[in-house]
């Protein structure tokens, strides 16, 4: 059984390397703020990912069941509609795109 130092340096060696890959991207656009590159990063990257999560998920949603196509598809026009009218609050259309899907898969 391992003593207590060594899961003390396992803890310490985990949180360090955590905190150094979370502030070495912080650190490196510091002095890139002004890039051109990363403002376009900056508008394109979060509807990318959301892009991807999306597809990943009703394709993972309908080959589970065929039968969720349709409230797929009405819970993905929720989300767009909430997100283009709602001011492009992320969390605000993702949550109410997730809520239609969940109500309408089990109340329907």
């Amino acid at each position: 059984m391992p003593e207590t130092w060594y899961y003390l340096a396992v803890l310490v060696i985990g949180l360090v390397i955590t905190f150094s890959l979370r502030a070495v991207p912080f650190a490196i656009l510091g002095p890139l703020q002004e890039s051109r590159f990363v403002g376009v990063m900056a508008l394109w990257m979060p509807v990318g990912i959301l892009a991807i999560l999306a597809v990943s998920t009703l394709r993972t949603s309908i080959d589970a069941d065929p039968a969720r196509l349709v409230p797929a598809a009405i819970a993905t026009a929720v989300t767009i509609a909430a997100h283009l009218l709602g001011g492009r609050r992320t969390l605000l259309s993702v949550g109410l795109g997730t809520l239609t899907f969940v109500l309408l898969v089990n109340l329907f």
